[in-house]
């Protein structure tokens, strides 16, 4: 049997280690390891903000080893996850469909979702969970004409203990993440190392292929060989990879930037509601209900206790100019983002407004962001392949790196259908 290596384990390394396990004998290479939800108590926590010895969002890494931070050279918050599961572990646990970018350059994924609905259980009805606040927000957001709806969630609402705290990771199991999908790899035979960071692939031009995979293991370097290699490190770390082994990038990176509108709110206990529990699309942006832990861990406007803030999360379809570096990546905000951001920001004020608040009282968040991709774009020329000229014969990627467009949305499910369907090809072509 052929031998496969899938880098990552998050949304699209999973699926295609899962799709691609019989077929080829699998090895998935993670760089982190094992996740963990968040140990410590989060009152605990939340109480030692007055110390002031949170200084950076990057510590957040010493509370939660799982969540990376890195800043870019603007200052912006990049978060992903590291360890099993990827950033799904960190994520609300929204799927949503976002393929319109995909479809506008000729790439139906139509099969693929369907076959997503059969495997892996979507709740939409789930609004006889939400709290008096939530239902409230609703109607207000539906009265002021935003056209809200609820969102699709990979939650099973009868285990789910209503925490809030699904970014943290999940310590019932009701938040399905890509877990799921490496436990099926390795049940049927797909091997899985942790701790296990791929620094570079090399590379035979004359046979157009990969030959090698070098990575630092437990802290020792090794080289592993394959048939086939698929690269799934994620919006951040694809790039990072390609470019260490000579293949270039665009400068077209994305990352959906997230910035919470809150006010002080006596008891709205949001921080135990559902995160993200209905959308509001608009021009360019989403709306939702969301508690943002980065801004109530790090910034001081937040410094008052998580059940007694009301937050609207805007997160933007930003523009495709930046570049991932292992140090410090480069993105900024362009003057269509800003002027999108500002709509945004007038739209969650009135919301809250609408809710009882004083617009002195509102106070913004740390801008942030969670979902990286673009920098190897598909075009027209790669709709039935999926494979960029410059990548080796034997060397796929089946991550939000693909993606020819920020979506401003939750990408999971979006990324599983891709990695779906990547895995069809490899099969195919291998």
């Amino acid at each position: 049997m052929k031998t496969a290596i899938v880098i990552g384990s998050g949304a699209g390394g999973a699926m295609t280690a899962k799709e691609l396990q019989g077929h080829f004998q699998v090895t998935i290479l993670e760089a982190g390891g094992e996740f963990q939800p968040f140990a410590f108590q989060f009152d605990s926590i939340a109480r030692l903000r007055k110390t002031g010895l949170f200084l950076d969002e990057r510590m957040i890494s010493l509370l939660f080893p799982a969540m990376r931070v890195q800043k870019a050279s603007s200052g912006m918050i990049l978060v992903h996850g590291e360890g099993t599961g990827g950033t799904t572990t960190l994520a609300t646990g929204s799927a949503i469909r976002c393929d319109g970018g995909l479809k506008k350059i000729g790439i139906s994924l139509d099969q693929e979702f369907d076959e997503l609905s059969q495997e892996i259980p979507l709740s939409t009805d789930h609004r006889q969970y939400w709290s008096s606040q939530t239902n409230a927000l609703f109607d207000v957001c539906s009265q002021l004409g935003f056209a809200p709806t609820p969102t699709s969630k990979l939650v099973d609402f009868q285990r789910c203990v209503h925490c809030g705290r699904c970014v943290l990771g999940c310590h019932t199991g009701a938040k399905w993440d890509s877990r799921t999908l490496l436990s099926d790899a390795v049940s049927h035979g797909a091997t899985l190392k942790t701790n296990c960071k791929v620094t570079k692939l090399g590379i035979d031009h004359k046979e157009n292929a990969v030959h090698t995979v070098f990575v630092k293991e437990n802290g020792k370097q090794k080289i592993y060989h394959a048939d086939l290699v698929v690269l799934a490190a994620g919006g951040l770390g694809t790039p990072i990879i390609l470019e260490h082994s000579g293949i270039s990038c665009e400068t077209t990176l994305f990352v959906d930037p997230v910035l919470c509108v809150a006010a002080p709110y006596p008891e709205s206990g949001q921080d135990r509601h559902i995160p993200m529990p209905f959308l509001m699309q608009r021009d360019g942006y989403m709306l939702s209900p969301y508690m943002d832990y980065l801004s109530f861990f790090f910034n001081k406007s937040w410094r008052r206790p998580a059940g007694d803030i009301l937050s609207m999360m805007i997160k933007l379809s930003d523009s495709g100019y930046g570049i991932s570096r292992a140090r410090k990546p480069e993105k900024d905000l362009t003057r269509t983002d800003e002027e999108r951001l500002k709509a945004a920001v007038s739209d969650c004020k009135q919301i809250l407004k609408k809710m009882g608040v004083s617009e002195e009282d509102i106070f913004l968040g740390t801008i942030n962001a969670g979902h990286p991709g673009g920098m190897l774009p598909l075009t027209t020329e790669e709709a039935e392949t999926l494979h960029n000229r410059r990548l080796p014969q034997n060397l796929y990627i089946a991550d939000a790196t693909l993606l020819p467009e920020s979506m401003g949305n939750p990408p999971i499910w979006t990324i599983l259908a891709l990695a779906k369907r990547v895995a069809k090809i490899c099969t195919a072509a291998m």
